[in-house]
């Protein structure tokens, strides 16, 4: 999909995607925060440990691996608010939407299912938005999974008792 030959509307709605979604998702765990119960605090507590590790982890995989980003190879401009300057590979982006809705999945199938949606929707914006390959987007998906089950099997939560 060339990038600079698509409507206003759905240059909107993948940047929307690839840079705005991410941040629904987070709100979706301060919500979870807020309504109550220890449960919803544990599960948003490991969601939260789970995108850090994972960010953490997208971040040295970067600093690693010089994979360079499908704008910089295409010559086609990104549909992102920002030029990302770091290297392609993992996309932090998916590693972080995948931690979460994976460490939401792990406590709670049923809401875990719409948070692994939105992140499948972030990855896919950020291949649309041609900041990342679907190479990016799977490894940055298999990390957050990854940091998620982590933080689950430590379940830190009991630290705090």
């Amino acid at each position: 999909m060339n990038p600079n030959i698509l409507s206003s509307e759905s240059s909107i709605f993948i940047t929307f995607l690839a840079s705005f979604l991410i941040w629904f998702m987070f709100g979706g765990l301060v919500f979870l925060w807020i309504i109550d119960g220890r449960i919803k605090k544990e599960l948003v507590l490991h969601a939260l440990l789970a995108t850090l590790v994972s960010w953490v982890a997208a971040q040295m995989f970067k600093g690693l691996l010089p994979v360079t980003r499908p704008f910089e190879l295409n010559g086609l401009i990104p549909l992102t608010i920002t030029i990302p300057a770091s290297n392609s590979f993992p996309s932090t982006h998916s590693a972080v939407a995948f931690a979460g809705a994976a460490s939401i999945w792990l406590h709670n199938k049923k809401l875990g299912q719409k948070f692994i949606i939105l992140a499948v929707f972030v990855a896919l914006g950020r291949v649309l938005s041609n900041v990342h390959s679907v190479l990016d987007v799977l490894a940055g998906g298999l990390l957050g999974v990854v940091s998620a089950y982590i933080i689950e099997k430590l379940h830190l939560y009991n630290l705090l008792d």
